[in-house]
This record gives C-alpha cells, structure tokens and sequence, in this order.
C-alpha cells in the first residue's frame, strides 16, 4: 500500500507543478493548482493513518554510532516517527552528535546556512549494528549545505518536494542497506559522499565502520538516519521497531552515550 500512496503522492506533486507553470503561460488560473495539492495532503493522511506490519517485541541491535548524541524524531515518543509509514520509517530514528565540551550549531535565523564541517556529526563514523550482509551500498551524491534556519527551512519543504518526485534514492541521499536476516534489514542515511568502506554482497560483523556521517538527500544537517524495515528497497517497505543494545529507544532530546571513540 505505502508504495502506492507513494507513487499517487509523487503525480500529485508533478500535477501541482505542472499547473502553477501551466498557468504562466496559458489562461488557466492558478487556483487549479491546489486540487492536486490538497489532494497530495489527504494522501500522506492516508498513509500517515495506514496501518503497519504486526510487530510488538522490537528487534534488538548494536546502535550504529559511538560517543556522545542527542535523538530526533524519535519512535520512543510518537509512531510513525516521521509522520509517515512511507519508505518503512514507522520507527525511524535520526541522531545528532553531541560532544562533552562541544557545540552544535543550533536552529535560528542566522546563519541561513552553514558549512558541514560546523557540525559534530559529520564525518562521524557509523557501525554495522549485527553481523550482516550488505545489500545496497551508494555514496556519490553530494553532501549539501545545512537547512537548520527559518529561511533555509522553507527551502528544505520545497527541495523536499522535488526530491519526492525524483525518488526514494533522492530522499535518503547515500545510503546503506544491510540484511540482518529473518526478513529484517537496517537502513543508514544521508551518508558522506564517497565514505562507504564496503559494496553490496560484503559480509560484514558488528561494530566494523561501515561509512561515515554525512548531509547528502532530504536533511537539515550531518545526521544519522537509522531504521529498520522488512524489505531491502525502502520505496515499499514497512517499518519494524528496534531497540539498541544497553541504550534502548532514546526519546526525543534525549542524550546517550555508546562507548568508543567520539565525533571530533
């Protein structure tokens, strides 16, 4: 179902496109265009309300970074954690590193945007969560400047829509799928361009560094995009919860600590 109300919501942002434009150059009013917007929000309704795969005992793993982060979007506080079940994100997690003695970049007005480097997470190591198999592996897209302003947010809803029609790969920019096996895959986004350490087909064992942190795709900054789903290709899967080994599911704005070496 999700890759359906996906597809419908991708036409419906392309009609919406295609009128506003339309309506510049032809005696077709403007207004047209909000049917197929309001049509697109009854749609991500929909798939915000469609129901998930029966899983009450979540499946346990290693956590795919180490040191000192803070969780967003966390399922610990609300299910789908992102607002939709679409690309199996029901208990998608993202994490932002939070270094003892650091900063980060906070959400304001200024800067509009920032440099990757500003922030902790970006470069930051990331782990395989179980002894695994690799089954998608990409990182050349590029990572992009920060969104994490007012102005630069407006910007990041517009992006987020030509991303939407482009595709799931364009959402997620880099990333890694990993089987886990039993029908369970855990999926890394918005990886560092050109990061990856391992291919499809890879065995790899928990805890090997697979890639690093980075702010490539749908992002507002250097972030680790984690969640776990019952197929290798997130465009129709559907979530499956997890929780990390001795961290459990961290609420939102919750700090955590995994041993090992930290973010710079």
């Amino acid at each position: 179902m999700h890759r359906n109300v996906t597809t419908l919501n991708r036409c419906c942002w392309a009609a919406f496109f295609a009128l506003v434009v339309a309506s510049y150059y032809y005696d077709i009013s403007w207004m047209w265009a909000w049917i197929p917007l309001g049509a697109m929000l009854v749609l991500q309704f929909a798939a915000g309300r469609a129901p998930t795969a029966d899983q009450t005992r979540p499946v346990e793993v290693r956590p795919p970074v180490t040191g000192r982060w803070s969780a967003l979007n966390s399922p610990a506080d609300k299910a789908p954690s992102h607002g939709t079940h679409a690309y199996g994100q029901t208990y998608a997690i993202d994490v932002v590193a939070e270094p003892a003695g650091g900063t980060r970049p906070r959400f304001g007005w200024w800067p509009i945007m920032r440099r990757n480097r500003d922030f902790p997470a970006f470069g930051a190591p990331l782990h395989a969560v179980a002894d695994a198999t690799v089954v998608r592996a990409t990182d050349r897209q590029r990572d992009h400047l920060s969104r994490n302003s007012y102005p630069a947010l407006l910007y990041l809803v517009v992006e987020g829509a030509v991303r939407e029609l482009l595709g799931a790969h364009r959402v997620i920019g880099n990333h890694l799928v990993l089987d886990l096996g039993d029908g369970t895959f855990a999926l890394y986004a918005h990886l560092r361009r050109g990061s990856l350490k391992v291919r499809a087909g890879d065995r790899v064992t928990a805890g090997q560094v697979l890639a690093e942190c980075g702010d490539s795709g749908n992002s507002s900054e250097p972030h680790v995009h984690f969640q776990l789903m019952d197929r290798p290709d997130p465009a129709g899967a559907t979530g499956v919860p997890f929780t990390w080994f001795e961290v459990g599911v961290p609420a939102n704005g919750e700090t955590f600590s995994v041993a090992g070496p930290a973010p710079r």
